[in-house]
């Protein structure tokens, strides 16, 4: 079973989309779970993808083709990538201006909509000002930001105090990323800073639990 993550981290760097897929379906037949394919493959793989993108080792078309598998092996490990009815809340996802890297959001807001979060996506190099814009028009309970490239930091610190300029301070601010979970929450002034795709949905489902019980 250890092998076939090997051979999906390697599938999935070399952006074969076909053979990732073919490994997933055996993993799945072997009785390997979602969360630990998307963890023990997908996140290495993509550990793997951020200390390539370096200045000598950088290939756009290398990163694309890897993108298009991780996120056709996502696709297929949690189907029906849409918004679920009667969702438990509402989530705003964003990479930061500065920042065009989108598969580790693209991931993330796979995993919320399968735990049944509505999920506004503001893309990519997505300006503070239009994530402050879309917290405040959805009513969501929190906002995920994540990020490849340590020049979005001063960007991420300037989320929480905008927030509550426009009388949102209650919303609860996550960041992951190769960049981000280098910090911690309180050098980049957020709520949370995960370590894996899945500990954001953990924290925001943990977070409703929480708000549930308290009425």
């Amino acid at each position: 079973m250890e092998c076939n993550l090997d051979l999906l981290v390697a599938s999935l760097v070399g952006g074969e989309r076909d053979r990732c897929l073919v490994l997933v379906r055996e993993m799945i037949a072997q009785g390997h779970q979602p969360a630990e394919i998307v963890t023990d493959g997908i996140e290495v793989a993509m550990a793997t993808l951020d200390r390539k993108c370096t200045a000598e080792q950088f290939n756009l078309l290398e990163i694309m083709l890897a993108g298009r598998a991780v996120m056709a092996v996502t696709q297929l490990l949690f189907p029906g990538g849409i918004d679920r009815p009667n969702p438990r809340a509402s989530i705003v996802v964003a990479v930061l201006e500065g920042d065009i890297h989108d598969i580790g959001k693209s991931i993330i807001k796979i995993l919320l909509v399968g735990a049944h979060f509505k999920v506004i996506d503001c893309g990519k190099d997505a300006p503070v000002a239009a994530v402050i814009k879309a917290v405040a028009e959805s009513g969501a309970v929190a906002v995920c930001v994540s990020s490849l490239i340590s020049s979005v930091i001063p960007l991420v610190r300037e989320v929480k105090p905008k927030l509550r300029a426009a009388g949102l301070s209650h919303v609860k601010v996550l960041a992951g990323g190769a960049a981000l979970k280098q910090c911690s929450a309180g050098t980049l002034g957020v709520d949370f800073v995960g370590q894996t795709a899945f500990d954001a949905v953990n924290y925001v489902g943990a977070l409703l639990d929480g708000i549930h019980a308290a009425h």
